[in-house]
Order: C-alpha cells, then sequence, then structure tokens
C-alpha cells in the first residue's frame, strides 16, 4: 500500500467523520464509507465501481491515491463544495432525491 492510499484511509475513516461530529458542522454526510464514495466517484468521474475492482483502495493507482489525497484536503479545508460533490455522486448513482 502506497503512503498516499495510507493517507486516504486516515482521512477518510478517522480525519473527515470526526471533523462531521464537531457540533456547527453543516457536512451533508457524516459515515467514513460515505467520504470513500464521494472521494472516489470524484476521482474515477463517476460510480467508482464501475472503474476500481474491490475493494477499492487495494486497487488504486499511485496517481489515484494522490489524487484522493488532495480532494480529501480540499474538503477539509473548504476548497471544493462538500454538498456538491454529494450531489453528483449521488446523480451519479441515480439516488439524488428531489431538492436534495
Amino acid at each position: 500500500m502506497t503512503d498516499a492510499t495510507t493517507r486516504y484511509l486516515v482521512l477518510t475513516r478517522q480525519v473527515m467523520p470526526l471533523m462531521a461530529a464537531e457540533p456547527g458542522c453543516a457536512w451533508p454526510i457524516r459515515n467514513d464509507h460515505c467520504f470513500q464514495r464521494v472521494v472516489l466517484d470524484t476521482i474515477c468521474g463517476g460510480v467508482w465501481y464501475d472503474h476500481l475492482a474491490r475493494p477499492a483502495y487495494k486497487h488504486l493507482t499511485p496517481q489515484q491515491a494522490q489524487r484522493a489525497v488532495a480532494v480529501c484536503d480540499d474538503i477539509i479545508a473548504g476548497r471544493v463544495d462538500l454538498h456538491a460533490l454529494n450531489r453528483q455522486s449521488l446523480a451519479w448513482r441515480g439516488k439524488l432525491r428531489n431538492g436534495a
């Protein structure tokens, strides 16, 4: 496993769920698997499992792992809109509710 893959797992399994649980956090998702879905869908440009074998973290190229970390860092820093990324992920999956 690359350093970037390990960092992606730490960010999505630990760091971002802890941040999402903080009072006042307005992120639309809270769980590790949701962060992984959004990040992986974003780097794949669609539903991740249409592009990667399962489990995804074992099949990320070094470049994909680096992009995943960059997306996580951008979410954490507020440089990207997590609401928009989540909506796009849900739209790719046909799960976007009206008004979501």
